[in-house]
């Protein structure tokens, strides 16, 4: 390893982990609210924030390239400074004319440099320890990642509210271009934070070694994409596998833009008239944690029994919950603690239940000679899921109210079901105690 003067794990693992789920998050969840409370109505909000999860759909595609030239640490340092700089630009951007198409193309474009770094920190990460040592810090590297959504949708939100209320003092619950400052603030500290991340980064990363399989030309890495196509295709069952990595996650789509809308949303609207702050601390913070719990006992469970036993009901567990939020909409409760374990309730049931997606991925639809693309494959399909619903979520709560909406995700599980109930498994469950503990790093 390069660096050896710096040579411990803990000094780049927790940042690189924690700088990729921040940017993550930050660009497509937290500017969710952020457009909600500039005044955009609930369907351009959700729209516009889903669209940018396409980059990260899609990376598998384009990962070769980033493979293939200069080191693994330059495209880390060049996309954390890119970054930085990109968060300072939208704070910047706020409040000029047509700042709207400009702050959209920026985080487009920021959107795709993400990606890349996701690529490049995780090739670090792999080639640079051996697989001892990758085993040795998956716990830090999941413990990490899962700080970065606490920090970004629960204390970044919470301080957008403390600003705009106390700092600038304009009403909490009115939405407008008076939430430009706040934000502005919140954008410029993230800014920030990447770009000391970056300066860590230069003293302490790793270079990162290429890996063996690395492609030598674009001809080459379009041959491997397409021979890791076509042998992906040709697994037998492939199209109930397809079904499954689309749909299981279906009604999790469906809600991830809306649920933060529905608290903000004044009551007379259908919405909990919660305010940044509380919905920083309930969703961003509580809600996330109970993610994390979620997911640690899924993966014992899963350890324990086996995934064939029990991915049905772990499929059961992550989405009959989501009843909690139709409660939630019919009663409109305002005890805190009533909407707080509403929330954690379907938290913790999401990263239960989303551990036996990841564990078929692993032990089903990944195995053969392009394990590795093919278990990005059907991240990525995933990831479709969630943008295409997040995308047509606000238009559709706009359509039919908040009671109706959450029905319609009710429904919205039976396909989720069904593809679970139907899921072909033609591999023996493997080492499910070794897999389960790699899945935390992957919930998001």
């Amino acid at each position: 390893m390069s660096n050896t003067k710096y040579a411990s794990p803990l000094l780049w693992v927790p940042t690189g982990y924690f700088a990729m789920a921040m940017g993550y998050v930050m660009l497509t969840s937290v500017t969710a609210i952020m457009f909600k409370n500039l005044g955009m109505d609930n369907g351009r909000a959700a729209q516009y924030s889903s669209m940018l999860i396409l980059a990260y759909t899609i990376k598998p595609l384009f990962a070769p390239v980033v493979e293939m030239y200069r080191t693994k640490k330059f495209f880390v340092l060049s996309a954390q400074v890119a970054l930085g700089l990109g968060f300072g630009g939208i704070a910047l951007a706020m409040g000029m004319p047509d700042s709207m198409a400009l702050m959209m193309t920026l985080l487009w474009i920021m959107s795709f440099i993400g990606a890349v770094q996701d690529i490049a920190s995780d090739g670090v990460y792999v080639t640079s320890l051996n697989t001892q040592r990758q085993a040795l810090y998956c716990g830090v590297q999941s413990l990490s990642w899962n700080i970065g959504p606490v920090v970004a949708s629960g204390a970044l939100v919470y301080l957008s509210g403390r600003l705009h209320t106390d700092v600038f003092h304009h009403d909490r619950h009115a939405f407008g271009p008076e939430w430009i400052a706040s934000w502005r603030v919140i954008f410029l500290i993230v800014a920030v934070l990447l770009l000391l991340i970056a300066a860590w980064h230069a003293r302490v990363m790793p270079q990162g070694a290429r890996a063996a399989d690395t492609p030598s030309s674009l001809g080459q890495a379009g041959h491997i994409l397409r021979d890791a196509f076509s042998s992906f295709f040709a697994k037998r069952d492939v199209w109930r596998m397809v079904a499954f990595a689309l749909l299981y996650r279906v009604s999790i789509g469906l809600l991830e833009k809306i649920g933060p809308f529905f608290m903000v949303d004044p009551i007379a609207k259908g919405g909990l008239g919660m305010s940044n702050e509380l919905l920083g601390i309930v969703y961003g913070t509580y809600g996330l944690l109970a993610v994390l719990a979620g997911s640690l006992l899924g993966g014992w469970y899963v350890a324990r029994r086996g995934l064939r036993p029990v991915l049905f009901q772990l499929c059961c567990v992550l989405n009959v919950t989501i009843a909690t939020f139709l409660l939630l909409a019919i009663y409109q409760p305002s005890d805190l603690f009533l909407i707080g374990a509403g929330v954690v309730i379907e938290k913790f049931s999401f990263g239960f239940g989303s551990v036996g997606f990841m564990i078929y991925l692993m032990q089903q639809l990944a195995p053969g000679k392009y394990a590795t693309t093919h278990y990005a494959f059907g991240t990525g399909l995933m990831g479709l899921c969630g943008m295409l619903t997040g995308m047509v979520s606000g238009y559709l709560q706009e359509a039919l109210g908040y009671v109706a909406y959450f029905w319609l995700v009710m429904a919205a599980t039976i396909p989720s079901l069904l593809a679970t109930w139907f899921a072909p498994f033609h591999h023996a469950d493997t080492a499910p105690d070794e897999e389960a503990d790699a899945v935390g790093a992957a919930q998001t």
